[in-house]
């Protein structure tokens, strides 16, 4: 195990040395310094992990030595040491970012145990910084195409605000990311983000979690609970998969927004709460609110802000950059040698339609990884029914692409000169034929299809696609 390094920072030779053979004793690494100057010399040189220092030194006292190690080396904890102290002088100490503050002569069992603590400290602090690096990566929000950076503009107008925002977009697009995303760019960036998958709670406790209840509201309900909304005041909630929610759930859920306050399940008592709420769906709640599923001034209320994430098909150049984001964050998670990816996969994975979207591209390299036997993902490593040729060796030779016979021959794709003509060649015959196959009903086609009505009318006229009799 490497030895915590320590540095003493003192004018006087005799404590640095008495306190430099204690701390050897205890096989600590140590290093010393007469006077600031060269106590901020050596800390640009090497890393530390703790520093004793003094505050009574000619020249730069303690308290200044402090105050700049602190820009040299932020993670360095820092014990002040005097003979002369005062409270007011510690109070000082702990503003500039002091761990703790020691009396000449200090104590050698309070002195090794002052230490342990603020090396332990340390530690945690090393510890939480990675794993906020780790989630960080995991939130990133991956991707350079146009619909990416549309998505990324409308967040960064947004999040600053306490505006309600509707997310929505197929099932694992990244609607979570974008939420994530605005919580970490607003004011509410130190509260706390929860959320709530409306759907994947039954209706009859649904109330409970977003609510609370009190004891005795209900058979089971031993004490008082908490609930999200309680719990997310002054912070944010995401409402997942909001469709879901019941009428009267809506209901209430509509007065927190208007008025700010509920009561718990079997409570009288309003509680006041200032929660910013986002919601996210996979469904179209406009006719939802036609078929009176959903409360239309429930809809105004959310969709003050719409953001719609693009399903992975309408990005695919994105596909090689999440590729490689995925297998690092994959490598790094498993401590195993980065993976490298054969040219043809990266064709295969960017001409798959990927129904699942990001997070079925996730899994799926995922378990590339782990049945591969090497560090290069190959041709032969690509599950069953994806490759660069796979749709379109199925299509029936013949026909130029984008007829709408339903016809679709995809031969001449193959022999396209880039990869992005090939990409607009092929989704342009597969709409064609998906169009063709049910007899040019857009609305049919879209639900099929899980686009956006407005999305495949786009991709029609882009195309040129015309029905034809």
């Amino acid at each position: 195990m490497t030895k915590a390094r320590i540095l003493i920072v003192d004018d006087e030779a005799s404590i640095r040395e008495s306190l430099a053979r204690v701390l050897e004793y205890e096989d600590y690494a140590v290093s010393s310094a007469p006077d600031g100057p060269r106590a901020l010399e050596l800390l640009a040189e090497r890393r530390f992990d703790l520093a004793l220092l003094d505050i009574k030194m000619p020249g730069m006292d303690g308290l200044e030595v402090l105050e700049r190690a602190r820009k040299v080396a932020p993670d360095l904890v820092c014990i002040m040491v005097s003979g002369h102290g005062t409270v007011q002088t510690a109070v000082e100490a702990t503003k500039l970012g002091a761990y703790d503050f020691l009396e000449k002569p200090p104590d050698r069992d309070r002195l090794l145990l002052t230490i342990r603590n603020g090396l332990q400290k340390a530690v945690l602090a090393g510890e939480t910084s990675e794993a906020r690096k780790r989630l960080g990566k995991n939130l990133e929000i991956v991707g350079e195409s146009a619909a990416v950076k549309a998505v990324l503009r409308q967040i960064d107008k947004v999040a600053p605000t306490n505006a309600t925002v509707l997310i929505t977009g197929e099932n694992g697009t990244g609607k979570e990311l974008v939420a994530n995303a605005i919580h970490r760019g607003s004011t509410r960036a130190e509260g706390r983000f929860l959320q709530i998958n409306c759907a994947a709670i039954p209706e009859e406790l649904i109330e409970s979690e977003l609510f609370g209840h009190e004891r005795g509201a209900f058979t089971g309900a031993t004490q008082r609970r908490e609930g999200k909304f309680e719990a997310a005041d002054g912070g944010t909630l995401l409402l997942d998969e909001i469709g879901d929610m019941s009428p009267t759930v809506q209901a209430k859920v509509l007065r927190v927004l208007e008025e700010g306050r509920f009561e718990r399940v079997g409570g009288t008592k309003s509680i006041d709460v200032d929660v910013r709420i986002l919601a996210a769906t996979n469904k179209e709640l406009p006719e939802a609110v036609k078929r009176g599923e959903f409360r239309e001034d429930l809809f105004f209320r959310l969709n003050v802000v719409p953001i719609r994430v693009p399903a992975l098909r309408e990005r695919r150049d994105d596909i090689p950059l999440l590729v490689e984001h995925f297998l690092q964050l994959y490598c790094e998670r498993e401590d195993r040698p980065p993976v490298e990816i054969a040219p043809e996969v990266l064709e295969g994975l960017a001409a798959h339609d990927w129904p699942g979207n990001v997070r079925e591209l996730r899994n799926t390299l995922e378990r590339m990884v782990i049945l591969s036997d090497g560090l290069r993902l190959g041709r032969e490593d690509l599950p069953t029914g994806l490759g660069p040729a796979t749709s379109l060796a199925s299509a029936a030779p013949g026909a130029g692409p984008g007829t709408a016979d339903g016809a679709t021959a995809l031969g001449g794709i193959l022999d396209l000169p880039s990869f992005s003509e090939f990409q607009d060649a092929a989704e342009r015959a597969y709409l064609a034929h998906h169009l063709a196959r049910n007899h040019w009903n857009v609305q049919r086609t879209a639900k099929e299809l899980a686009m956006q009505r407005s999305n495949l009318y786009k991709k029609i006229e882009k195309y040129g696609l015309r029905e034809t009799t």
